[in-house]
């Protein structure tokens, strides 16, 4: 097993990694709209907070030796189910091999943001 970590994404504020490979798969911690560089979220709107996570999942899975195309499923949580439509705007720009995915409204997430998103890919590390 290989922890992936990288200063591209927010830091795990916790006790887990950032991602982990195992078996040639690549399974993500959700990520956030942090901005790694301000350690804030700054993006107030959906789009704008599913742009950050995409940047950021982006960059876990390339420290991982994965992609976006070779994700196989997604996980997607989000504050309120009246942006699914603006969320998957974003999302679909990133994930167009569309990999299987689960979408679920929650309560509340991490710093309050709208939205958090987990990925399990192939990975060639």
């Amino acid at each position: 097993m290989i922890k992936i970590h990288t200063d591209r994404a927010p830091a795990a504020v916790g006790p887990y990694s950032q991602a982990v490979v195992s078996n040639g798969m690549v399974y993500t911690s959700g990520q956030i709209a942090i901005n790694p560089a301000t350690n804030t979220v700054e993006a107030q709107d959906i789009k704008g907070q599913t742009e950050q996570i995409m940047k950021n999942l982006g960059e876990v899975l390339r420290t991982a030796g994965s992609s976006f195309e070779k994700a196989v499923k997604t996980t997607c949580y989000l504050a309120d189910m009246d942006d699914f439509a603006a969320f998957n705007e974003v999302y679909g720009k990133y994930f167009t091999s569309l990999p299987a995915r689960s979408c679920v409204a929650v309560k509340t997430l991490p710093k309050n943001v709208l939205a958090e998103v987990e990925v399990i890919a192939e990975s060639s590390l």
